[in-house]
């Protein structure tokens, strides 16, 4: 299959290549998100002589042997023999004084947990050679915590590896292009279970239905992707007893600090607070503030990753009945109702947000957008509060979206009843707009913002 999307990290990497001078650039993501596949793109676009080396969990000298043995095949030479990491890495950095190379250790972390002293004695070979190298040093790796660490002020490699791309999940528009031939509505349900992680989308068959790609990937007892979730989140997670009772707590509803913690039986705030900034760290859940209250204390969290909310919204909790009930049954007993009327609307909204970021980037929204995200609002008068989930913010002022997954098309009862409501939080606004999955139906359109799902995906 052809390679698909990352023209900003492309672009990036090309440009760092195109140089003749030392560059050094950490590259990072979460597991499965397709970092490999990048820099192996990157590198296929370069035409530069590259050596790509993973990282084992191995000796110092079992990995020294196998970059050797990448050196090697590189330059069709004779395995070259090095007693040491340090001194490896020195040979490769001394050629590329003559020859511009890209050096690409991937699994980082995997080295750093086999040889003491690893991002000290790295830093050693770039300090002594960053003057006269023409090397593009890539460092790559899915354990976030080590990742970022490199990054700290208190790690020998800080200020060594000055270009830093963090490769996040594709959005709802490239990862549609994984399965071109649905239509835009299941492609909208599609995204909503399988987000936008490359080697999950890999497996979508277009032979086969919504419900029978996601009996087969994840609701099912032998799926493919079943074990996906909790592993990913068990790398850097040592309890996951903590960790699956936060997500069960906010796949039930609860996105406040306080609503998450008395929901679930995690044992304290302390013990709360670092397991859910390690999943922030990870990306797997998502710390957001109002977009009208950058330093209120309404933050909220949310389970950003795709396949993690669907697991610990239908199967994680009901296991007794997943391992025992026939897979299509337990689809439509579980999964079926909810999934269509609350579950896929809701990743809607997403979907939405992620249309006018891509609108705003492209130049397409005038005047530019500011910030897009929740407005949280407080009526001491009336004695209630609320949120209206996608808002945005430009020069001018606010502007409200409602979004509708249903079969009926908006209409202006529909409008009236956004406006009315508006009205009453009281809240100023410059304009109203709607995404509706079924279209509209709609006398009076001036000063309205409409799209509908072929705008979406044209």
């Amino acid at each position: 299959m052809e390679f698909v999307g990352r023209d900003f990290e492309l672009k990036t990497l090309a440009d760092a290549f195109d140089n003749d001078r030392y560059e050094g650039i950490l590259v990072y993501g979460r597991r499965r998100v397709g970092k490999t596949e990048l820099l192996k793109e990157a590198i296929r676009k370069s035409g530069i002589t590259a050596l790509y080396y993973e990282c084992k969990k191995v000796s110092e000298l079992s990995n020294v042997m196998g970059l050797s043995e990448v050196f090697a095949r590189a330059y069709n030479i004779p395995v070259p023999y090095f007693d040491s990491f340090e001194k490896a890495l020195d040979f490769i950095f001394t050629r590329s004084e003559k020859e511009k190379t890209i050096l690409i250790l991937d699994e980082y972390p995997y080295l750093k947990e086999k040889l003491t002293g690893c991002d000290s004695i790295v830093q050693s070979v770039i300090d002594r050679h960053i003057h006269k190298a023409n090397i593009k040093f890539i460092l790559c790796g899915s354990y976030m915590d080590t990742m970022k660490d490199l990054m700290s002020e208190s790690n020998p490699m800080y200020g060594r590896l000055p270009l830093k791309l963090n490769v996040k999940p594709l959005d709802y528009y490239d990862s549609a292009r994984f399965y071109p031939s649905f239509s835009n509505e299941d492609k909208v349900k599609l995204y909503s279970v399988f987000g936008g992680i490359p080697f999950f989308l890999q497996f979508i068959d277009a032979e086969k239905n919504v419900k029978e790609n996601i009996i087969d990937l994840i609701a099912s007892p032998n799926a493919r992707l079943l074990n996906e979730v909790e592993q990913a989140i068990s790398i850097e997670i040592g309890k996951m007893t903590n960790a699956n009772e936060t997500f069960m707590a906010i796949a039930s509803g609860n996105h406040s600090f306080s609503d998450i913690l008395n929901k679930s039986h995690v044992s304290s705030s302390p013990t709360l607070a670092d397991v859910i900034n390690k999943l922030v760290d990870m990306e797997i859940v998502e710390r957001t503030v109002p977009i009208n209250e950058k330093n209120s204390n309404h933050a909220l969290y949310y389970i950003s990753d795709r396949l993690s909310l669907f697991y610990y919204t239908y199967i994680f909790r009901r296991g007794s009945f997943f391992n025992t009930m026939p897979p299509e049954m337990f689809f439509d007993e579980f999964i079926s109702r909810d999934f269509e009327t609350q579950y896929v609307p809701k990743a809607f909204e997403q979907i939405a947000k992620q249309f006018l970021l891509r609108q705003n980037l492209r130049g397409k929204i005038n005047p530019v957008l500011y910030a897009i995200g929740k407005y949280y609002y407080n009526d001491p008068v009336r004695k209630r509060n609320g949120e209206f989930n996608v808002v945005t913010l430009n020069k001018n002022g606010y502007d409200f979206y409602e979004v509708k997954f249903t079969s009926a098309p908006v209409d202006d009862g529909v409008v009236e009843e956004e406006k009315q409501q508006l009205e009453m939080a009281p809240i100023e606004y410059r304009k109203i707009g709607f995404f509706s999955k079924s279209g509209f139906e709609i006398n009076n359109r001036d000063d309205l913002i409409l799209y509908t799902l072929e705008d979406l995906y044209s």
